[in-house]
């Protein structure tokens, strides 16, 4: 599953019920209710009969059993029922099944309708979400800025698809690999400062060398001055080199030095926690969807029973049966309340951390943007100041005399300046 899938956990909501047309009041005992698909369906409080057919005020007449036509409810989001509606829906869902023949291979409405149900959900890691196609498609939180908080809601496989990382941990990963990154880049700062530091060490040596110093003239002013220019050369590189460990390399060291870490295992237990309250959620709806199973199922066969009237206590044991029958749909409903609301608390809690940590990461990589920037500031100014020390040595350069270099050269070291003649016979 790609971890850039922009679909949220699934949020249902109940049909709307339709409305009652026939205002005459109904026979003692009965009451009226709606099913989650927004069928009107009656139940008799004394005797616990349901029926999908209005009872009448006159002569009590076998009414219609309630088919099972309500499906149970899926865990699939943060369901807006409320309690009381799932329970009462639960409890038509485990009356009598009407014994209507049906040709063989044939599936209910009823049971086809919760097969569509279940077919436009799909659950993974125990997060249920709508199909791709099979509902009306989810909004971005955040149109248009791929932020975190839309894609990041499923699991990624690794490319030999034998493990998965939930996509939380890939944000988390994220995080932490920025971190390593700056580090990286703090070590990197470092070595350029020791280099800027060998450098400015060798050109002070070499600014000490006694090579050519006892060249003369105008030509030795340029290369005593020269000479001097390696000193200043050497003085700019070593400010420049502590600048840089001041300006750059430490505060790329320093950010988020002290709990950064901490704060991540706390952003991670959290979520990791919500999801194996999730996980338990989603186990008590499949344990309790199947002791349903299995109540309906007895309460069918009992019924079976009554019908071909094998037994005396027969009626006594469908009581029973509905009774049990009733309390796994309460618990039903209730394990799927309790998911349905661990899934919520999950999703607001997955939408504020993974804002919480784009935020992190925009805040970092603007640090390091600044400190870049300011290395290349440094970096000009070196640059402007080297072109200081070296702009005495050009004036020096243009002024050099060959001529006036000899004529000095000359009075200095001349022998005499009587020239010899030749000799007389």
């Amino acid at each position: 599953m790609s971890v850039c899938f922009q679909q949220k956990p699934a949020v249902v909501s109940s049909a709307a019920p339709r409305e009652e047309t026939d205002l005459r009041p109904l026979p003692p005992g009965w009451r009226s209710y709606t099913s989650p698909e927004g069928l009107r369906y009656y139940v008799n409080s004394c005797s616990k009969e349901t029926t999908w057919r209005r009872p009448s005020l006159s002569a009590e007449v076998p009414q219609r059993p309630l088919a099972r036509q309500s499906s149970s409810p899926y865990a699939n989001g943060c369901h807006s029922s409320s309690r009381t509606s799932l329970t009462e829906a639960a409890d038509v869902a485990l009356r009598r099944p009407t014994m209507s023949k049906r040709p063989p291979g044939s599936v209910s409405p009823a049971r086809r309708q919760i097969r569509e149900v279940k077919e436009t959900k799909i659950t993974i890691n125990c997060v249920t979400f709508p199909l791709p196609g099979g509902s009306p498609e989810q909004q971005l939180l955040k149109p248009n800025e791929w932020s975190y908080c839309d894609y990041f809601w499923t699991d990624k496989k690794d490319p030999q698809g034998t493990t998965s990382v939930a996509g939380f941990e890939v944000l988390l990963q994220k995080q932490l690999k920025g971190k390593q990154m700056q580090k990286e880049m703090s070590e990197f700062i470092h070595e350029r400062i020791k280099i800027e530091e060998e450098y400015a060490k060798n050109l002070s040596k070499l600014s000490l060398s006694p090579l050519a110093a006892q060249d003369e003239g105008t030509l030795g002013e340029a290369w005593t001055q020269l000479k001097k220019s390696l000193h200043d050369e050497a003085e700019v590189h070593l400010k420049f080199s502590n600048k840089l460990h001041s300006e750059v390399e430490k505060p790329l060291l320093t950010f988020r030095c002290d709990n950064f870490k901490k704060d991540l295992k706390k952003y991670d237990h959290h979520i990791a926690d919500l999801r194996k309250q999730l996980a338990s959620r989603y186990a008590s709806v499949e344990k309790s969807r199947r002791a349903l199973a299995d109540r309906q199922k007895d309460l069918e066969v009992k019924t079976q029973q009554l019908e071909i009237k094998i037994s005396n206590k027969t009626e006594e044991d469908i009581k029973k049966a509905r009774r049990k029958s009733t309390q796994a749909g309460d618990d039903l409903m209730r394990c799927v309340d309790l998911y349905n609301q661990t899934q919520c608390k999950w999703f607001e809690e997955m939408v504020t951390t993974s804002m919480e940590l784009e935020k992190l990461e925009v805040e970092r990589i603007e640090w390091i943007q600044q400190h870049l920037r300011q290395y290349t500031t440094l970096r000009h100014e070196t640059d402007m100041f080297n072109q200081s020390t070296v702009e005495p040595v050009d004036k020096l350069l243009q002024n050099v005399d060959p001529g006036r270099d000899r004529e000095l050269w000359v009075k200095e070291n001349n022998t005499g300046d009587v020239r010899p003649v030749d000799m007389d016979i």
